[in-house]
């Protein structure tokens, strides 16, 4: 039996009990498909911060570097010091936000598919912030020709394999950012005449903020620079039930990250009511990427297996308030775990 080594980062705020119940959920898989993941936690966040100084201790990225993926619950305001830091430190250039509207829960569409590709290293979350004497300040917006390539590239890999839609929306503001943006907008286009199975069309991002209000159902793959993919994917979070159902991926070419889109929630830690489906879909992803980086069929139908588990507690009305329902965050889990044990896979 292969082992995976999963490196877990619990998080601050509601981030323990949501890696909580997803650990309920991976048990459940690992019974059931005979997979063995070996959790490894590292320490990083808002609490590590306050007792050992430093929000991402060396020791914590020595435990990420040794394990075959990571999965990480919610951190707080040292989010800067921890998710951006590793997704540079390890390259991980893909931001995969999957928006998909599921049964039994509030949405604006049934019919909600989509899934951001948002370029994950670069643009004004480099961070290059600098003061000019008493009442000045910049910020360098960096945005690389390399970096556009392979993130167009990936955005249209996925819309091939992803559903009949097989449609990329690169956004951006190239009428105003002639240069960054413009430099982004003509490498989509470039990309797009490789791809000539994949239609191609472009927004602007204040435009594509407007449109996903309007009509959701008509994106399929979303193309974007860091920041815009960072907000719009918050947005359109919104239209599929909120942020707690929102998985996301950071994907590089050896490594990957798994986390939920949101923050830590603080004034909801200890309530045992946020929703875990945001952590719980983002190991789905994780044992699907692992799954195709390593050829492993049980990865890949355990991968299946959480999501369809996740339907039918759903459906079942074992859920929590946010949902509808009225049970705790972990007893959403072990619903959606005895879903797997029982009907799914």
């Amino acid at each position: 039996m292969t082992e995976y080594t999963i490196s877990l980062i619990p998080g601050d705020g509601i981030g323990p009990e949501l890696t909580e119940a997803t650990m309920k959920v991976l048990e459940a898989v690992q019974k059931k498909f005979g997979l063995k993941l070996k959790m490894v936690e590292a320490e990083a966040g808002d609490a590590t911060l306050a007792k050992r100084g430093a929000a991402l201790p060396q020791d914590s990225v020595e435990k990420i570097k040794a394990s075959n993926a990571c999965l990480k619950g919610p951190v707080g305001e040292s989010a800067a010091d921890v998710i951006v830091k590793l997704r540079l430190m390890f390259d991980l250039y893909a931001n995969l936000r999957p928006l998909k509207a599921y049964p039994a829960v509030a949405v604006a569409r049934p019919d909600i598919d989509m899934m951001f590709v948002r370029e994950n290293t670069e643009d004004v979350y480099k961070g290059l912030e600098f003061t000019i004497g008493n009442d000045t300040t910049l910020c360098l917006r960096v945005i690389t020709r390399s970096n556009c390539e392979r993130i167009a590239k990936k955005a249209f890999e996925i819309a091939r394999l992803r559903n009949d839609k097989k449609k990329v929306t690169a956004i951006h503001k190239a009428n105003v950012m002639r240069v960054t943006d413009g430099l982004f907008a003509s490498v989509c286009r470039e990309t797009a005449k490789q791809y000539p199975d994949i239609a191609f069309n472009e927004l602007y991002v204040d435009a594509a903020s407007m449109r996903l209000i309007k009509e959701p159902q008509e994106f399929d793959v979303l193309c974007t620079c860091n920041m815009f993919g960072d907000i719009l994917s918050d947005e359109a979070a919104q239209l599929i039930g909120g942020l707690g159902m929102a998985p996301g991926a950071n994907i590089g070419d050896n490594f990957a990250l798994f986390e939920p889109i949101h923050g830590s929630a603080p004034n909801r830690a200890g309530k045992h009511t946020a929703n875990p489906i945001s952590m719980i879909l983002s190991a789905k992803m994780m044992l699907e990427w692992l799954g195709e980086k390593y050829n492993d069929k049980k990865c890949t139908n355990a991968g299946k297996a959480i999501e369809n588990g996740v339907i039918i507690a759903l459906r079942n009305g074992q859920t929590v308030p946010d949902c509808g329902g009225n049970t705790t965050t972990v007893g959403m889990a072990e619903a959606i775990a005895a879903a797997i044990t029982v009907k799914t896979g």
